[in-house]
This record gives structure tokens, C-alpha cells and sequence, in this order.
């Protein structure tokens, strides 16, 4: 599960979102273009699902009491399911379901965003402005190594299930009151302080998204394709990568506990563990013996010996030829 949150496609969020809006109609205009056979599709935000690009700009672009000219009006989310993810959801709902299901999963992670700003009144997807945007493909850009190595043109399509969701969500709450920026991650001097900054954790928020995708789907995510373990492999300290590692060699299911691997990863990229042996004391302390689970030995099939093993290969060829031998005579 990818979520990101970013200023703009168009790479401004200071001036008016017209830009972002008509750029993220791009599948409207290509089905006008090229014909792809895709209907309209118009925005959503939890209460509405038919709303016209014209609204989304002018709602974003009024909601900006207090904000100068340099500070940022909007920004965008952008939510993309791995393919495995979405090979579930089109096994399980079928493409038009995945696509309905994925647009309510859109509005649960707005409810994260909200909550995830600890701010009094910020409770839920109900208290922001934003605007969700279906598509159904990825485009390559000049960024892509395929287009710079000539094998893909900037504009075409890419391969594969590439549908996700786009959402704009203004600075401001939807009352115009309430600046909410996910740019802020200071912790603050104090814990008053931190509130009333209204501190977001882009981490938090990303393990959020995907802990309530598999909870709303039903979806079992190996170890390797977890937030925890990818964030712990790229910005984690050595010990840390080690205990993940070690974590990796315990097989799903082993330790009787569905949740646990889960929740131990969750530890290690919290960085509760300050050593191997406290990982594993910790874990043993609940009756979980990862060392004798990693020291199980593993099954292998006894080698024949050569003389048995030439033997049943002339059996075979003998058996063979026999066969060939009566379908002839038949």
C-alpha cells in the first residue's frame, strides 16, 4: 500500500488548485480523445458522488482565510494499491466493486488524516474539505527509466492494474477556521504545545492506511510487503534491520498467533528493542520461543544412493518401454 502526501502534480499549492483539478481530469479528456471506453467520472468526498470539477476548484480555492500568499492552500494525497492488493480486491468484488470499495476505503483514510492532527473538533473525513478522484492508469513521465531509455514515450500508458485514488484536501477544516498541515511533524516544546500546532505523523498515517486496508478487505500482508518492515530496511539502525531479519525467518503461522509477527515487526520499527536479546526475552516472556523456532530443523528427503537410484531409472525405462511396446500391438 502506497500513500503519499505531496504539494501538487503540478508542483504548486500556494495559488489556486484550477491547475491540480484540470490536471487530474486528464482520464476525461483522454476518453474524449482516444475513446477508452471509461465513463465520466466525476469527484466524491464521503458525502457526495457526482461532483463536478468546477465545484472542487472553487470550494479549495475560497477555504483559505488567514493564509498568505506563500503559504501552502491545499495538498494531495495520493492512495495506490500494491498489484497484489488489487489482484484481492478484483478477485473478491470484481472491477466495478473494487472500484466503489476502494472509494469508500478513500473515505476511512481521510478519517485517519483527520485524526491522525489530534486537534479538538478534527475528528473524521466530516471536519476537512476534500475531493476524491478515481483513475484507472498510470502514465510514464520523463522521470521513468523506460523513458529515458527510449523502450516507452512520456504519456503512455502503463502496464498492469494501476487504479488508485487522488485526493485534494484544502489547509484549512472545512469550517475555515482550523490550518491543518501534514508538512507539520515538530513535536513541540510541550504536549499543549504539540496540540495546538496540531503535529502530524506522516509515518503513523502511511501504518494507519494499511492496517485499515487489511482490516476492510480481509487481507493477509506477508511480512516484506508491510510498512514497518520496508520503512525499517530503508531508514532503520543496524540493530533494528538485524531483529527485522530475524523476524523474516519465522514462517507465517509458526507461533500460533496471527497478530504477532505483526505486532512484534510494529515494535522493532518503533525501536523498543535495544538488542536481539531483548527481542527475544520479550518474546519468550508471552510464550513465544522465536530462537527455537529459528533452530527447527527442516525437513529434507534422505538421498538415495547411487546404486538404488540407477536402478529405479532402468525400472522406469523398462516400464516405459513396455507401455509403447502394447500400444503398438493394440
Amino acid at each position: 500500500m502506497f500513500i503519499n502526501i505531496t504539494a501538487s502534480e503540478t508542483g504548486n499549492n500556494q495559488g489556486s488548485s484550477g491547475a491540480l483539478v484540470n490536471y487530474l481530469e486528464k482520464e476525461n479528456h483522454l476518453q474524449i480523445e482516444k475513446g477508452h471506453g471509461l465513463p465520466h467520472e466525476n469527484w466524491f468526498n464521503g458525502t457526495g458522488n457526482d461532483i463536478r470539477r468546477q465545484e472542487v476548484r472553487m470550494k479549495i480555492d475560497r477555504n483559505i482565510a488567514k493564509l498568505g500568499r506563500n503559504d501552502a492552500k491545499f495538498f494531495l494525497i495520493n492512495i495506490s494499491p500494491s498489484q497484489k492488493e488489487l489482484a484481492h480486491l478484483f478477485a473478491k468484488y470484481g472491477e466495478q466493486g473494487a472500484k466503489e470499495k476502494l472509494k469508500e476505503f478513500a473515505v476511512k483514510v481521510m478519517d485517519e488524516y483527520a485524526r491522525n492532527f489530534k486537534r479538538p473538533g478534527i475528528n473524521s473525513h466530516k471536519d476537512l474539505l476534500w475531493f476524491g478522484k478515481h483513475e484507472n492508469y498510470r502514465y510514464y513521465s520523463h522521470t521513468d527509466k523506460e523513458v529515458k531509455n527510449g523502450t516507452k514515450q512520456k504519456g503512455e500508458c502503463k502496464e498492469g492494474q494501476q487504479m488508485h485514488i487522488q485526493i485534494i484536501v484544502s489547509r484549512k477544516d472545512l469550517t475555515n477556521r482550523i490550518k491543518l498541515s501534514p508538512q507539520n511533524t515538530s513535536k513541540g516544546k510541550n504536549v499543549a504545545h504539540s496540540e495546538k500546532l496540531g503535529q502530524f505523523s506522516r509515518t503513523a498515517f502511511k501504518q494507519s492506511g494499511e492496517n485499515l486496508f487489511d482490516r476492510f478487505f480481509d487481507f493477509e500482508r506477508g511480512l516484506k510487503d508491510s510498512f514497518n518492515y520496508a520503512n525499517t530496511m530503508k531508514n532503520g539502525t543496524t540493530i533494528q534491520k538485524t531483529q527485522m531479519k530475524i523476524l523474516e525467518g519465522i514462517p507465517r503461522g509458526q507461533t500460533g498467533n496471527n497478530n504477532f509477527i505483526e505486532n512484534i515487526s510494529s515494535d522493532i520499527a518503533k525501536g523498543l528493542f535495544q538488542s536481539v536479546d531483548q527481542m527475544m526475552s520479550t518474546t519468550l516472556s508471552t510464550g513465544i520461543d522465536l530462537l527455537s523456532m529459528l533452530l527447527e530443523p527442516v525437513y529434507i528427503a534422505p538421498e538415495m544412493n547411487p546404486a538404488e537410484e540407477a536402478e529405479k531409472r532402468r525400472r522406469r525405462k523398462k516400464k516405459k518401454g513396455t507401455d509403447q511396446s502394447q500400444g503398438l500391438s493394440r
